[in-house]
């Protein structure tokens, strides 16, 4: 199949373009800068490459950069942002700082006649983020875009298929960017379109058989969307040579343990459930530093799925629903750490398994849900929403204590009560409450009180890298506020969230 690499930059976008060209049926995979060489990239393996964003200017030595044999290679190129500074720096154009007059956000984008800005309108809208740009074109490209602002908004060189865009094609903002890369990887690269969810679903389990052998594999199974679909597809590759361990920490939302037991109760698996919520809380006590939280989360996990193992005996490998997103959050290539997911940042220098084996780690949450359509799993389960490994933990600022998680469960099911009561439960991507560590004064029956406040948080997005916060109703937001203040003891506040990913992440912690 044709596949199109995405070298990283250290840019935070990496994986949603990977995932945007990934929608137009072609394959695409990352890759840091520094781990793949020329040769490598000339093998023939891959139709096309994209040069990715980063935080870094191109000028100084100490950023990254690559071997400028590469615009001579005869692959096509298509550099974003940095990666486009990048292009033309290899080739000795210059690049400068915008100084005070650096773009962030939408921006009004004028284009020239190029094949990749077929079918797009001469003015569009684009979205920059950039405190450098190309002031001089290298020899051999032309400039074919440019802003009220941004001399070189894009350049090409149609005849070594190199091109270069200052902006994000990637991000939903810029109006035409899936038509810009729909005409990089048909009209430029050649692909064909060629790769699908059912194809991929064969050859992930061919993999895993040959990978696994006659090996026993234990799967750390949390009853959310990326374990259910790994659990179904580990199960349709071994059969009874997988054991499905849940461990409930003690995080989980109001009832969530008994009804992850439920629900795989009827399935044809090996099913272990272990009550470990002391062993977590105990070790979690006095902790407030949320990186440190998912650390020590992440490592008491291991360790119970390391006793189960012994129990179980003979179990070769350790099974984790882990997916593209929690990668790149975690610190991918040459990208910055946003959080550290448990099951990936927050892992032990040492676990006691031959190997940990991830068969979702190249797959967005759509993409799984794709696929757990295509092994049967029941849509009440792929379309569940999402709920992280830490649990509550994340969900709790400062220190955990039994008392701030009683608070949170409750608020958190009243506010899935009103959404659902209000048909909203569809509506938006993920919906979720959470528990200030500081406290104000309220009022309640003419006294003064001192509680908590709790904050509500829901979100829309189709892909997790980047969300938009979710405009519910005044009145869903006031009958959620009303029966949290009034049901939920030691709460007298409740605010709602309005802030985007970016800047912020979808959870608190």
């Amino acid at each position: 199949m044709d596949k199109i690499i995405v070298l990283d930059f250290g840019g935070q976008y990496n994986q949603l373009i990977a995932r945007r060209v990934r929608e137009h049926k072609v394959y695409a995979e990352v890759k840091a800068y520094n781990k793949i060489s020329l040769d490598e990239l000339k093998s023939g393996s891959y139709s096309g490459i994209i040069f990715t964003g980063g935080p870094n200017s191109v000028y100084d030595e100490a950023s990254p950069h690559f071997d400028p044999e590469i615009l001579n290679a005869g692959i096509p190129v298509l550099g974003i942002c940095y990666g486009c500074q990048l292009l033309a720096w290899m080739g000795k154009g210059e690049i400068c700082s915008a100084g005070s007059i650096s773009e962030y956000g939408k921006t009004e984008l004028y284009t020239d006649d190029c094949v990749l800005f077929s079918g797009i309108p001469e003015t569009s809208i684009c979205w920059m983020s950039h405190t450098d740009y190309v002031k001089t074109a290298p020899e051999g490209f032309r400039i074919v875009a440019h802003t009220d602002h941004c001399p070189c908004a894009a350049m090409c060189d149609e005849s070594r298929k190199l091109f270069g865009v200052q902006f994000h094609p990637e991000v939903t903002h810029t109006e035409f960017g899936a038509q810009l890369l729909h005409n990089f990887l048909f009209d430029i690269c050649g692909c064909k379109g060629d790769w699908s969810m059912d194809d991929y679903c064969v050859k992930a389990v061919a993999s895993l058989r040959e990978k696994i052998g006659s090996g026993r594999v234990l799967l750390a199974l949390s009853g959310g969307v990326d374990s259910s679909v790994c659990a179904a597809l580990l199960a349709e590759a071994i059969g009874d040579r997988l054991t499905c361990v849940f461990v409930d920490h003690g995080l989980m939302r109001k009832d969530e343990g008994d009804e992850v037991e439920r629900a795989f109760a009827p399935w044809n698996i090996n099913f272990v459930r272990v009550n470990a919520q002391a062993r977590f809380l105990a070790r979690l006590k006095g902790i407030t530093e949320p990186e440190r939280k998912r650390k020590i989360i992440g490592e008491e996990f291991i360790r119970v799925f390391e006793e189960e193992g012994k129990k179980i005996g003979a179990v070769d490998f350790l099974a984790q629903g882990t997916i593209y997103p929690d990668i790149i959050e975690s610190g991918l290539g040459a990208s910055a750490t946003i959080k550290s997911h448990h099951n990936v940042g927050g892992l032990p220098d040492f676990v006691d398994f031959r190997e940990i084996i991830e068969p979702l780690g190249l797959l967005f949450k759509d993409e799984v849900r794709q696929l757990g359509r295509e092994l049967g799993l029941p849509e009440y389960l792929v379309s569940r929403q999402p709920f992280p490994g830490p649990g509550l933990a994340i969900r709790i600022l400062g220190e955990i204590t039994e008392e701030k998680l009683g608070i949170l469960r409750e608020a958190d099911a009243i506010f899935r009560e009103e959404l659902a009561a209000a048909g909203l439960g569809t509506c938006t991507s993920q919906y979720f409450a959470v528990l200030d560590s500081s406290r104000s004064v309220g009022v309640m029956g003419d006294a003064r009180t001192y509680g908590y406040t709790v904050i509500l948080r829901a979100v829309t997005t189709d892909d997790f890298m980047t969300a938009d916060w979710a405009r519910l109703p005044y009145e869903v937001l006031s009958a959620a506020s009303s029966r949290i203040t009034n049901e939920v003891g030691s709460v007298t506040r409740v605010a709602y969230d309005i802030t985007s990913k970016p800047p912020a992440t979808v959870e608190w912690e």
